[in-house]
């Protein structure tokens, strides 16, 4: 695949989550407070899927990661929600399998490499590492999110996720900045403003 094909599919992925941010954001601001629709889990699970093959094809571990741990949670917010359901069923067996197709197209055509993954030349190891640490944290926001909302039984989106997705995004562009990359870079700038926002509706909302 061509360097363009490549770096199109990372910015429709960070498009979509540019999206679901948006739309979030219009709606908290309209209702003075943070909401959690629909439309944000639907985007996320697309977004998550095209910036899992993104990171596939550019050989980055850390992006790849990123995708995988919180993949699934988005699906469980949709369930939450009463939605998944309302999915077409060839639909949802796809999604649900969809990681592990990838790893036996991978390892049946010779290209599912661990270790090349983690020894990426063109990524140093201290680069890799801040990385990895900056998607965990990242991440975390939709553990997070995930058990405070089973503890709910509702879809929500709570302080503590908005500052997680704030601390995250911020390493993430320090990783992008090195790593060069416009995908990430794109991305997490309108993000981190998005953030911010609702941490202050979230803090006014609880005054």
């Amino acid at each position: 695949m061509s360097h363009w094909w490549i770096y199109s599919l990372g910015f429709l992925a960070q498009i979509l989550f540019s999206a679901r941010t948006l739309v979030q954001w219009v709606l908290s601001e309209k209702n003075k407070k943070v909401i959690t629709p629909t439309l944000f889990w639907q985007l996320s699970l697309l977004a998550s899927f095209l910036l899992f093959v993104y990171g596939y094809f550019r050989d980055d571990f850390a992006i790849m990661l990123g995708q995988t741990l919180t993949y699934f949670i988005y699906i469980r917010n949709l369930q939450l929600q009463g939605q998944w359901k309302q999915i077409h069923r060839f639909l949802r067996w796809f999604v649900f399998i969809f990681p592990v197709l990838i790893v036996i197209y991978s390892y049946h055509n010779n290209t599912y490499d661990l270790e090349n993954l983690l020894k990426n030349e063109a990524i140093p190891f201290w680069l890799l590492l801040l990385g990895i640490i900056a998607q965990i944290t990242f991440t975390f926001r939709f553990i997070y999110q995930w058990i405070y909302s089973e503890k709910k039984k509702e879809s929500l989106l709570p302080l503590g996720f908005w500052i997680l997705s704030l601390s995250g995004s911020l390493l993430i562009l320090i990783y992008a900045i090195f790593r060069e990359d416009p995908v990430l870079l794109a991305g997490h700038i309108f993000g981190s403003i998005v953030y911010v926002r609702n941490i202050y509706l979230n803090y006014n909302e609880k005054k």
